[in-house]
């Protein structure tokens, strides 16, 4: 039997509210323990890291947060993954920052810290990634695509993520960018992995094997597994996909998802009297 994951992650698709409601953030600092959380703020991703930084520490002390920190892990230099380490191995939330990718795998893969984060998870630790951080999460990422295309084999490039969300592969800035194309093309390459495409000011908080939807607009799940045609195999690479039987959800903020059935998780409101 796997063993149980106590942690829970939050999953943004970046350009998160941060000067009105910030109803996103705000349940950041409160899954990671409200006053008492200990948040650090990873800056990998971006090329601007004291600037992130110092915006992420003024947004979760205005929310209520009294220990944030942010830690730059700018290389693979011992100096830089031990100082990594003794910082995480103390929080209550690890926070990814929007950027690229791709750095955050190359610099962080097999560098001792990729496994500490699955130790922190699983122990009990929030992990959470926003943008380029969401991407990150799952154990096949995307690394770069065509906006606003139809999918085709050259519309999308991928590569391994951190792992910590297994049989799933997260899009974000996903209907503002038009991203849908991209996501279909990667699920018809991996038809056994669940699509999640993720928009701006939204996000899934995964808990156990489902996740729930919060922010401002809403989340596109992807199911392959049911998918009867596809010439995936044999077309050129900017041939347009044939995709038949695939299944799709938009799920809004109050709706949920089953990760282990596959099954969405339909919001009821209550009877007006």
């Amino acid at each position: 039997m796997a063993e149980e994951v106590k942690g829970k992650l939050v999953i943004i698709g970046g350009a998160e509210d941060k000067e009105d409601k910030c109803e996103i953030l705000k349940e950041v600092v409160n899954l990671a323990g409200g006053r008492e959380s200990k948040i650090v703020i990873m800056t990998t991703a971006t090329e601007k890291p004291v600037e992130v930084g110092n915006l992420y520490i003024s947004i979760f002390k205005k929310l209520g947060a009294n220990d944030v920190k942010v830690v730059n892990i700018n290389s693979r230099e011992d100096k830089e993954i031990n100082y990594a380490r003794d910082v995480l191995k103390d929080c209550s939330c690890v926070f990814f920052t929007g950027g690229d990718q791709l750095r955050i795998t190359s610099i962080l893969g097999g560098s001792g810290i990729d496994k500490l984060l699955k130790q922190l998870y699983k122990e009990g630790t929030l992990i959470v990634g926003t943008s380029a951080g969401a991407s990150v999460m799952s154990q096949t990422m995307i690394v770069e695509g065509n906006d606003e295309d139809s999918p085709r084999k050259c519309t999308i490039k991928m590569a391994p993520g951190l792992g910590l969300l297994k049989d799933v592969i997260i899009d974000q800035h996903f209907a503002q960018r038009g991203r849908i194309g991209r996501l279909l093309a990667a699920i018809a390459q991996n038809p056994n992995n669940l699509g999640i495409g993720i928009d701006e000011d939204t996000a899934i908080v995964v808990e156990k094997n489902s996740f729930r939807v919060i922010g401002s607009n809403a989340v596109t799940v992807v199911e392959g597994r049911k998918l009867k045609h596809s010439n995936v195999s044999e077309s050129s690479p900017n041939e347009i996909l044939a995709l038949t039987n695939i299944i799709l959800h938009i799920l809004p903020p109050g709706y949920g998802y089953d990760l282990e059935n596959w099954v969405p998780k339909v919001k009821f409101k209550e009877d007006k009297v």
